[in-house]
């Protein structure tokens, strides 16, 4: 499997499914500011996907600078990395609409929780394909995303969270916007010479 080509293909699929999110932003009702205050969950919820977005395409950039070789195995997880990636923008307008009832929040977490193995998944296999060749395994391997979701302790937290929704259902959100905000600042030392990492 060529590289650079399904590079672009994810690139496309990322850029539609923001695409759809964005669309989802309607202009308030009236002229007045106050309007915009009542569209506040969903700005939030919308700030909290599209950070989602924007870190998981940069982490999953990163890892494929350093891939070599694009297996099989490879091609599908990303493929069902995307997958459920694409359900992000539903969950959103939902869990926007709806901030303080538990569903859509749980809907929420489950969607993130879906994308979160996926992408661990395709970490893995990664991994395991540099590892095979003599590459930087051991880079994907030491990412905080990577030993973040592969811990015993993120299973955990989404029970608990889950459980806490029922009683404040804005918490996965919150939540939520933490974990994106930790992923985006804890990056490798690396990963901001994108063009140098599979040197």
């Amino acid at each position: 499997m060529n590289k650079s080509r399904l590079e672009a293909f994810t690139d496309a699929i990322i850029a539609i499914i923001v695409t759809i999110m964005i669309l989802e932003l309607k202009a308030p009702e009236n002229p007045h500011f106050v309007a915009l205050f009542e569209e506040a969950p969903y700005f939030f919820a919308y700030i909290v996907s599209a950070l989602f977005i924007a870190v998981a395409w940069y982490n999953q950039h990163y890892m494929f600078m350093l891939a070599t070789h694009i297996s099989k195995k490879i091609y599908w997880l990303n493929n069902l990395w995307l997958f459920s990636m694409s359900l992000i923008p539903v969950s959103t307008a939902w869990v926007g609409r709806y901030i303080n009832d538990p569903d859509p929040e749980i809907f929420y977490l489950l969607v993130f929780a879906l994308w979160s193995y996926a992408y661990l998944l395709l970490s893995k296999a990664i991994a395991d394909e540099l590892e095979k060749t003599g590459g930087p395994a051991a880079k994907v391997r030491s990412m905080f995303i990577y030993r973040f979701i592969g811990s015993v302790w993120f299973p955990v937290i989404l029970v608990v969270l889950i459980v806490v929704v029922f009683f404040f259902p804005p918490a996965g959100l919150f939540i939520g916007f933490i974990e994106v905000i930790l992923n985006g600042i804890r990056t490798n030392d690396d990963s901001d010479k994108l063009d140098q990492a599979s040197n």
